[in-house]
């Protein structure tokens, strides 16, 4: 017996020597091609660079500048539009009523989804009213608010609202309720109060679709805000960007009407690429949620 023990304790050890031989650079510098071809900014710009480019050439094979006119024509109206302070008037306009609608959609928004986070009657009232409104474009309440809010920038601001409000609810909600169930019971484990559980829990899990639901609510307010103005700005003798291209279009100055629409795409793009772009990287790409 005491044999056998010996011959188990005593295991011959067996070391392999690992040969590095034939093994090249794991991880070899990216060429100047491939960090540029990296950059998400330089591919977009080639992009747009590549639109412009198609832009002129087929504008200049049609020839006929009152129907589609040059982007060199129309890079010259915006120019003039800037300078002569027209255009960044009508920009500002624009910009202050957007900001008014956006704001209270999103007040009633976080108002109504709080409701229907905390009750079940709350829950049913946001489906209820999401299904019935949501599908209904903000356009066909536009006479509806002239009549109740008359031609100034209270009936704008309500088809706003009316723009905001159901698709930021709606993205709220389904975020809320699709927060993963540990994360929840890390939150009551944790003992935390109910203003710290939203905070902590339910709107950082429930980004993503928080986010989601502001980009479509900025789009459709923009969308609602140009296609208000046409009418609005038209009767009351004034307003934003929607009045600049009404006003260009009576006028047929055409490279001022795609002006007006290059600034409304301008502001697009700066919205989407740098500030909901730079609130994923601080936010959700952070927390790794987001690749």
């Amino acid at each position: 017996m005491a044999d056998a023990q010996s011959v188990l304790h005593v295991r011959p050890e067996v070391i392999y020597q690992v040969s590095t031989a034939g093994i090249g650079v794991v991880q070899r510098p990216l060429s100047l091609g491939q960090r540029l071809a990296n950059q998400g900014a330089l591919r977009k710009a080639l992009v747009l660079t590549v639109l412009a480019l198609l832009w002129e050439g087929y504008a200049r094979w049609l020839g006929n500048e009152l129907l589609f006119p040059t982007f060199s024509a129309t890079v010259l109206a915006f120019w003039r539009s800037i300078v002569t302070g027209e255009l960044p008037a009508a920009t500002w306009f624009s910009m202050t009523i957007l900001f008014q609608g956006y704001a209270a959609g999103l007040l009633l928004a976080g108002l109504l989804t709080a409701f229907a986070s905390a009750t079940r009657i709350g829950a049913d009232l946001l489906e209820v009213l999401t299904a019935m409104f949501n599908p209904l474009p903000s356009i066909a309440l536009l006479p509806l608010a002239m009549i109740w809010f008359g031609l100034g920038t209270g009936g704008i601001v309500f088809v706003l609202i009316h723009a905001v409000l159901w698709s930021v609810a709606l993205n709220t909600h389904s975020g809320f309720r699709g927060v993963s169930p540990t994360w929840r019971m890390v939150g009551q484990n944790y003992g935390l109060s109910n203003i710290g559980y939203v905070i902590r829990i339910l709107i950082p899990g429930a980004f993503p679709s928080i986010l989601t639901g502001l980009k479509i609510g900025w789009a459709f307010a923009w969308r609602t805000l140009i296609a208000a103005e046409l009418v609005f700005g038209a009767n009351s003798g004034g307003g934003g960007l929607g009045w600049f291209i009404f006003q260009s279009k009576n006028s047929l100055e055409i490279p001022s009407v795609f002006a007006g629409l290059l600034t409304v795409i301008l502001l697009g793009l700066f919205v989407e690429n740098v500030i909901f772009l730079t609130a994923e990287k601080m936010t959700i790409r952070r927390w790794g949620m987001q690749h």
